[in-house]
């Protein structure tokens, strides 16, 4: 087996461990420990994305139990990629909190490398309940994080957030009982096979439990009727640890994706269509209210937080849309809108500490020291995210309208995109008019000094990705076709996980333990 494909949820657990035993009173060797077991997370990423792009699925056996007895990790094209594009934005937001954020608060960085073992874990994890446990260990997490520098605003974001994603994470686990009641197994390799072989009465059971697992992804993925906690809990984090949250309404989206693609997916009869016809207008009103919540915005972070939202749209559209080529354009749509999201919050705070007391507000306020620098930083990431050419946002938007051709949602889908697009540079144009060329005299002068290197570093390597995903779009949509053929494959997941299972010979159970 190759030991790297475990890594990149061990490494977090056990820098997380050592953080904790250093204490609180050594911060300089706990940045130091954190960003260098971060940037080793982000080899070991680049490492199994390059494994992986010849097309090889990794399955890595834990304790040696074979699948569908024990647990399993598979390392395919679509999980290496969400890997590698945490570890990147988690090692960009890191190397900015530690100029100063990760200060404000205890135990930021032990939480930090938890978060990230919980994404990576929740993209690698080839077994649904053990889906469940990464999307725990990653929302404890960032309920902590969210909290991280405390605030009123903060901690009322956080209640409401809490709550929602509690009582989601409860509906999970009765829609995983369901189907282990009707199947026997949680290995979804495996639940693939029952599935397609259930009695009347027993697939009523699971076409249920697949109908949770939707609204539990939906919460998760911020979905509409499902996303009103995410722009409030969104804007009120830190600058770091919104930009982390940039990548994690995507385990949401991956999570239908996986689920809804393997276990109840077209290839199989029985569960054909199950939440097709759901996702498509989900997605759809979610593009359309986060463009109208963007427009509507009273600060930067907030219009940032409806983006975030609009972008899980965008995504499910391509998705629902049902063909390789749909989910191709979401998978490329998906790493921008990463990029210039986490981008354009790390530059909301650099903009609000340069503003005084108006801070990241939509209103007139004093004249900025970076005011040229800000303005053109802003102008390009807006541009990015809002879909203009040449940016990466307009060539994602463009592939997603390509693959709604010949569909019989083709008009909603261009009215939607098309609509939401023009709504969204409206909401960019006005924000950037209110933060960067309205000043007003009343204002008092801000007192921060300008901007760092250091603080400039991150927002610049990410929208530098987000170039290079326009001056080699071509292969990367090769790499986003491939991924998405190797998706809709069933087969072969099911060989590659259940193969090395039967490849091996399942250890005798303990004295009274049960298979």
């Amino acid at each position: 087996m190759n030991h790297l494909v475990v890594l990149p949820a061990v490494l977090p657990a056990l820098t997380a461990a050592a953080l904790l035993l250093l204490g609180r009173n050594r911060p300089a060797a706990a940045r130091a420990l954190s960003l260098a077991a971060t940037a080793a997370l982000l080899a070991v990423a680049a490492a199994l994305l390059w494994q992986a792009a010849g097309g090889t699925q990794q399955v890595y056996v834990l304790g040696d139990w074979p699948a569908p007895f024990g647990i399993v990790l598979v390392a395919d094209r679509l999980s290496t990629l969400l890997v590698a594009l945490t570890s990147l934005v988690g090692f960009a937001a890191l190397t900015y909190a530690v100029q100063g954020w990760d200060a404000r608060g205890e135990h930021f960085h032990p939480l930090f490398q938890l978060q990230l073992m919980g994404l990576n874990g929740a993209f690698l994890t080839g077994d649904l309940f053990n889906l469940f446990v990464f999307f725990e260990v990653m929302l404890i997490a960032s309920y902590c994080l969210l909290l991280h520098g405390l605030g009123a605003p903060r901690l009322r974001a956080a209640v409401h957030y809490v709550s929602i994603n509690l009582a989601g994470s409860a509906v999970f686990l009765i829609a995983v009982s369901l189907l282990y009641s009707v199947t026997g197994t949680l290995n979804m390799a495996h639940l693939a096979e029952r599935v397609s072989v259930l009695s009347a009465a027993d697939l009523v059971l699971a076409h249920a439990a697949g109908l949770l697992l939707l609204g539990v992804f939906a919460v998760k993925g911020a979905l509409f009727p499902l996303y009103f906690w995410l722009p409030g809990a969104y804007a009120s984090a830190s600058a770091p640890v919104a930009a982390l949250f940039s990548i994690m309404t995507k385990v949401g989206v991956y999570a239908i994706v996986r689920v809804f693609t393997l276990v109840f997916g077209d290839g199989i009869e029985t569960t054909a269509d199950l939440v097709r016809p759901w996702i498509l207008p989900a997605a759809l009103a979610t593009l359309g209210l986060a463009a109208i919540g963007a427009l509507a915005a009273q600060r930067l972070s907030g219009l940032v937080s409806y983006l975030t939202v609009g972008s899980v749209g965008s995504m499910l559209i391509a998705t629902a849309l049902g063909s390789p080529a749909g989910l191709s354009a979401a998978l490329y749509y998906l790493v921008h809108s990463t990029l210039a999201i986490a981008a354009l919050f790390l530059l909301a705070d650099v903009l609000a500490r340069q503003r005084g007391a108006a801070a990241d507000s939509l209103r007139p306020g004093p004249a900025i020291p970076q005011s040229t620098l800000l303005g053109i930083a802003f102008l390009v990431a807006a541009a990015t995210v809002a879909g203009l050419p040449p940016f990466s946002g307009f060539i994602g938007k463009l592939m997603i309208l390509q693959s709604a051709q010949g569909t019989s949602a083709v008009v909603w889908v261009w009215a939607t995109v098309l609509g939401a697009s023009f709504v969204s540079v409206l909401a960019c144009a006005r924000a950037g008019s209110l933060l960067m060329w309205t000043v007003s005299t009343q204002a008092s002068a801000p007192r921060a000094a300008p901007a760092r290197s250091a603080e400039w570093l991150p927002f610049v390597v990410l929208l530098a990705c987000g170039t290079l995903l326009v001056a080699y779009a071509a292969p990367v949509q090769r790499y986003t076709a491939a991924t998405a053929a190797q998706v809709v494959e069933r087969d072969r997941y099911i060989a590659a996980v259940l193969g090395a299972a039967r490849d091996r010979a399942p250890r005798p159970l303990p004295p009274g333990g049960r298979r």
